[in-house]
């Protein structure tokens, strides 16, 4: 049986919604957090909507952001009168893990790791551009070992604007060139090309500590932008955490 699944991934700055019917995802939304409860209770039923004549429907939930998760555990209550299973509290992620003792680690990584391992069962890099950028290696055997943690495009560019007296506030876009000619190319060409330099880097030195080159993907809301032209990247998976969620519940049933 397949996972009827309303998966919820709360990140640092945006909330993503997944409706799984069957174990396939057949609708996506998003949006930024700041949501009055009565707007996400809006955004919960239209994502529910295909679920509701479905057979034992469930809301999983995976957070880094625990404000935004009680607010949204809140009104799917209220508005859909369910209970909210959370990940790694409720359902664990299915991946095995080499950490320090009494590591924490974002739902997100663990998500991301699990679903990219399901898919290529092969050593892998996970690249996910958000509000943080990490960096996550997972070895032959289905492993998560962590990874590297940085700020994102838009954290890096936003420090920039609010840390300094003349800096612009900046979006990431890709820099026709690299020499930026004013202020707001010189930052965009920054965060393009200093993000994708260090992801470059940290992969050679995980590829040297594995002892061979890892296929690498990306996901996060900036990845397209990111590395969409770049060959080190064998794909972009944006729903990867949603993908991940679904795997959880499908490994929870699994095991009942």
């Amino acid at each position: 049986m397949k996972p009827n699944l309303l998966a919820i991934s709360v990140g640092n700055t945006r909330t993503r919604i997944g409706t799984f019917l069957d174990g396939v995802l057949v609708d996506r939304t998003a949006f930024d957090h700041g949501l009055s409860t009565e707007k996400i209770t809006e955004q919960l039923n239209a994502a529910y909507e295909p679920l509701r004549d479905s057979q034992d429907p469930v809301v999983i939930l995976a957070s880094v952001n625990a404000t935004q998760a009680e607010q949204i555990t809140q009104a799917v209550g209220v508005g859909l009168g369910l209970a909210v299973q959370r990940i790694e509290q409720d359902v664990p992620v299915p991946i095995g893990r080499q950490l320090d003792p009494e590591t924490i680690v974002g739902d997100d990584r663990l998500l991301n790791a699990a679903a990219a391992y399901d898919v290529l069962k092969q050593a892998c890099i996970v690249v996910d551009a958000g509000t943080a950028l990490t960096v996550d290696f997972v070895d032959g055997a289905g492993t998560f070992h962590g990874g590297a943690i940085a700020p994102g495009a838009p954290l890096m560019l936003r420090s920039l604007h609010e840390h300094t007296a003349q800096l612009p506030e900046v979006t990431l876009a890709k820099p026709d060139e690299p020499i930026g000619h004013n202020t707001v190319q010189a930052m965009r060409s920054a965060a393009y090309h200093g993000i994708r330099g260090m992801v470059r880097e940290l992969v050679e030195q995980f590829a040297e500590v594995a002892g061979a080159y890892p296929i690498v993907i990306a996901t996060g809301g900036d990845a397209e932008v990111l590395f969409k032209d770049d060959e080190l990247f064998d794909r972009i998976v944006p729903d990867l955490t949603l993908q991940g969620i679904a795997l959880t519940r499908q490994s929870a049933m699994q095991t009942k």
